[in-house]
């Protein structure tokens, strides 16, 4: 396999590890928002951070550990990061 269809592959699951996320961030401003967080969606961009580290406090509160949307959106951003810089490495060697 050549090293420009390697990358386009890493790419793919770059990709795809972002819609999990997105997914997950979702998730996780719905769990808030029935527990009467206000959420700013206009700003979501920005808060998803804050609003991950409230869940992760609700969960641990409620459970004794930090709930599974916080695992899942955290390792899906980490596997994106990973996933986007091997695929763009890639491209430019070749």
């Amino acid at each position: 396999m050549t090293a420009e269809i390697m990358s386009n592959y890493f790419l793919i699951l770059a990709i795809v590890c972002v819609l999990c996320g997105v997914v997950s961030s979702i998730m996780i401003t719905a769990f808030l928002s029935k527990r009467g967080i206000k959420i700013n969606y206009f700003l979501i961009r920005i808060y998803i951070i804050k609003y991950t580290n409230q869940y992760r406090k609700i969960t641990e509160e409620e459970s004794g550990k930090a709930g599974p949307l916080f695992y899942s959106s955290v390792v899906s951003y980490i596997l994106t990061l990973i996933f986007a810089i091997v695929g763009a490495i890639l491209k430019i060697t070749t």
